[in-house]
Parts: structure tokens; C-alpha cells; sequence
């Protein structure tokens, strides 16, 4: 539990793309970094529960190479280097965002795990408190960019507690060497599934699973048509107070490389849903009995937002209403690489756009407690 309190008039939770993006954008509307002693009165801070620079893709399975990934965006004010395709997304990535965070000089605090976030009182235009695994920070503002990957979905399975075998996830697989000469269950029906059922069966014998029929695009995803459609469906989701799902779950599964090389080889053959684990593999939804070793999970994840609870920002429905980056109900919060946005062009966008509109919030609540000051002189003489 923390001891001490440090102040800081926006607080960052996240240094992925976007906490990065946010960070460069408060840098340049001159917020000054809330470590330094002789701070002004506009200051910030980034706290990253990472122990090194890299975000999530530190994380990434070996073998999941920049060749492979969706894509990585320029971070704003500097340009990727030239880097090699072969070369494994999660070393890739975090010596660019390393870079990046020594360029700009950006004041991060790392392993801070940020527990959870409150109001300081009940005033509208108050602090909030921020709880950490180091220290308590008292804010103005908050701009999340947590991600999604410390909130792995972990669908249960009935007999899950007597099946004998592994069972893991996406965020714990790392190559396909510890499944050689084994029966693999894959679990799901996305990007991620595709690139473990391509990887796995060079080595296993591979089943796939999914609750629904896969849908695969036809011909290639067309950003101008198909990803504006997509950025509004899910925008609707959000602003409805809907949760919102995956982005392959609104687009379908793209032809990929790796899908192709799947498919050549006869692996692309999807079973529905198992009804049940057993202690030496799965009931098939036909009743039948198929024997396997591990189960993996390539479910997906959520947003990472169980620290903000405290706050009570769920709709009804279940999700979290924004307009752009601002939590509706708590306009002192912005959500950025959340909904529409889970790409890194859109936590770009995003850390420019919470950083600007928090800094107006700012300002004008500056000018309505010089009103309120004055109006209480006012009243005293």
C-alpha cells in the first residue's frame, strides 16, 4: 500500500502506443514532467506497470515476427527505423518505444501498478486520487491507456477442474516448440487462433474450435470502406453503452499469409464447439469423445480496467460510454486505444485528441474558479 503522495495535473496509466502518444501531446502543449522539483502548474506523469519500455508487444509469442503483425504506426514526432521483417515483434517494438521515451525525455515511472482510481470528494471539477503499488498521486486528469492485455477472455468450460492436460492462453503461449508431437485444441475464432492453428500444426496435430462459423473477408480489408464501417459500428457500441467486441468480430478474418499457408496444408477445418472437457481431452458436439493434450485458448481480451471501478463508469449494458476519448459520466477520464480506436493509428489519434481536450477542461475550469473566487470576494465586501 502506498505511504506517500505525489501530485501531478494529469496522470498517464499506460505507456503503450497510446499512453506514449498522450504523453508526447501534453509535452507539447507544455506540461511539464511532475518528477522534476521545480515543476510548474501544469505537470504530468506516465505510469507503466512494465518493468522496460515496450507496452504489451514485450509480451508477444517469439515467433510472431514484424512481418506477421497488423501494422505499427509511426509514434508522433518520430519515425520508425528501418527494421528487418524477420525480426520478433517483441523486441522490435519495445527499442522503438525505448527510443522514443529517451528522445522526448518523457517522465515515466516504471513497475508501477496503478490499483485503483477515486474521487478525492464529491465536487464535479475536483482531484481524483490514484492508489498505486508505489505511491498515491492526486490529479486533475486521467488519460488511460491500459490495453486490453492484462484482461485475457477465459471462457469456462464444464469439466475444466478434470481435464489432465495444459491449459493456457494467447498471453501465456510463447512457441511452437513446447507443443511438438501433441493434440492441440484451439480455441477461437480470430487473428490470433489463425496464427497459433498455422504455427502449431507444423509441429501438432491441431483441432479448431469455434462457437460461430468463421467469417472470412472476401478479397482483401479496403481501409476507406470496410474500415470505416467498422470504426462506426463499434463507435455505435460504445456511445449505446454497449461492450464492444473485437475488431475481427465486426470486420471478419482476413486472407492473410499465414491463413493461406493454413488453408494449403488442410488445417483451416473448424469443428464447432466441444461440449465439455474430460480428463483426456474433449466431448465433441456430436457426442464423441476426442483425445488431446493441451487446450489453448486464443479467446481474446477485454479492456484492462478493473482500477477504475471505484468510479462506477459502466453503463446498464455493460460498457463504458465515451464521446471520442471522454468517459461521459466522469469527463475527468479519458479512455484512449479503447472501442473504435484499438489500432495504432487510432491510439494516436486518440492520445492527441485526450491531451488537447483535457487541456481545455483545464483551462476552463480555471476560468470558473476565478468566477467563483471573485463572486465570493464580491460577497464578503
Amino acid at each position: 500500500m502506498a505511504t506517500t503522495q505525489s501530485t501531478a495535473t494529469v496522470v498517464v496509466i499506460g505507456a503503450g502506443q497510446a499512453g506514449l502518444s498522450a504523453a508526447f501531446h501534453l509535452q507539447r502543449l507544455g506540461y511539464e514532467s511532475a518528477l522534476d522539483d521545480d515543476a510548474g502548474d501544469r505537470s504530468f506523469v506516465v505510469l507503466d506497470a512494465n518493468p522496460v519500455p515496450g507496452g504489451a508487444w514485450q509480451h508477444r509469442w517469439e515467433s510472431l515476427t514484424m512481418n506477421t503483425v497488423n501494422g505499427i504506426f509511426d509514434l508522433p514526432g518520430m519515425e520508425k527505423p528501418p527494421i528487418d521483417d524477420s525480426e520478433p515483434s517483441r523486441t522490435a517494438v519495445p527499442h522503438y518505444f525505448a527510443d522514443y521515451e529517451s528522445a522526448f525525455d518523457l517522465p515515466i515511472m516504471r513497475p508501477v501498478r496503478v490499483i485503483s482510481v477515486e474521487r478525492a470528494d464529491a465536487a464535479p471539477d475536483g482531484d481524483l486520487v490514484v492508489e498505486t503499488s508505489a505511491e498515491t498521486w492526486r490529479t486533475r486528469a486521467i488519460i488511460n491507456a491500459t490495453g486490453t492485455w492484462d484482461n485475457p477472455r477465459l471462457p469456462t468450460f464444464p469439466g475444466a477442474e478434470t481435464f489432465r492436460g495444459r491449459q493456457l492462453h494467447t498471453r501465456d503461449y510463447v512457441s511452437l516448440d513446447e507443443f511438438a508431437g501433441q493434440r492441440v485444441a484451439i480455441v477461437g475464432g480470430g487473428i490470433s487462433a489463425i496464427q497459433h492453428l498455422e504455427e502449431v500444426s507444423r509441429v501438432a496435430t491441431t483441432l479448431w474450435y469455434t462457437r460461430r462459423e468463421p467469417v472470412w473477408l472476401d478479397g482483401s480489408f479496403r481501409p476507406e470502406t470496410e474500415g470505416r464501417a467498422t470504426i462506426t459500428a463499434v463507435k455505435a457500441d460504445v456511445e449505446a453503452g454497449r461492450p464492444s467486441g473485437s475488431i475481427v468480430s465486426y470486420t471478419g478474418l482476413p486472407w492473410t499469409s499465414y491463413a493461406l499457408e493454413a488453408k494449403a496444408r488442410g488445417v483451416l477445418d473448424r469443428r464447432p464447439m466441444f461440449t465439455a472437457l474430460e480428463p483426456h481431452g474433449v466431448r465433441e458436439a456430436d457426442g464423441s469423445l476426442t483425445t488431446v493434450d493441451t487446450i489453448l485458448r486464443a479467446t481474446g481480451f477485454a479492456a484492462s480496467l478493473a482500477h477504475l471501478e471505484p468510479l462506477r463508469l459502466r453503463h446498464e449494458l455493460g460498457g463504458i460510454v465515451t464521446r471520442s476519448t471522454r468517459v461521459v459520466v466522469e469527463p475527468r477520464v479519458h479512455l484512449v486505444g479503447f472501442g473504435p480506436s484499438q489500432s495504432t493509428l487510432g491510439a494516436n489519434r486518440d492520445g492527441r485528441h485526450a491531451a488537447t481536450e483535457i487541456d481545455r477542461m483545464l483551462g476552463r475550469d480555471e476560468v470558473s474558479h476565478r468566477a467563483r473566487d471573485t463572486a465570493a470576494s464580491g460577497a464578503v465586501a
